[in-house]
């Protein structure tokens, strides 16, 4: 539970902070680094591997450019002189459409999905190696 029964003076946000898309980044580059180590059988797999990571290349890459593109042309009000620690943005509010959430907790929340699909993939493919070597 909060210490505070209202919290005051905590700044709010409409953006995230520029550590949760590369902590995003960081677990989408696990999750095809994870396929490429635990399932390559390149005479099967090689193809359809090759497809999933140039896949998640090309979709980097797009909103990464995007995001270039935003960050040049931002209308002046929204601009930031410094940069906010990312600890300061934790405890500050988020604006979700018609409501607020802690910004940790909406980090969390979109962060949520791609952990849980990089490390689901991860386990099945420490499963699928134990089964393999007890199969021979």
């Amino acid at each position: 539970m909060m210490k505070e029964l209202v919290a005051h003076n905590r700044p709010t946000f409409d953006q995230f902070h520029p550590n949760v898309p590369r902590i995003a980044a960081g677990l989408v580059a696990w999750f095809v680094l994870m396929a490429w180590v635990f399932f390559d059988r390149q005479s099967v797999t090689g193809l359809p591997l090759a497809f999933v990571t140039v896949f998640f290349a090309v979709l980097g890459l797009v909103l990464g450019g995007a995001a270039l593109v935003w960050q040049r042309h931002r209308p002046l009000h929204t601009r930031h002189p410094n940069t906010i620690p990312f600890r300061d943005w934790r405890m500050g509010n988020f604006t979700v459409w018609g409501g607020r959430l802690r910004c940790g907790q909406a980090a969390v929340e979109m962060l949520l999905p791609i952990a849980a699909a990089a490390v689901g993939l991860t386990l099945l493919g420490i499963v699928f190696a134990i089964c393999a070597s007890a199969a021979s």
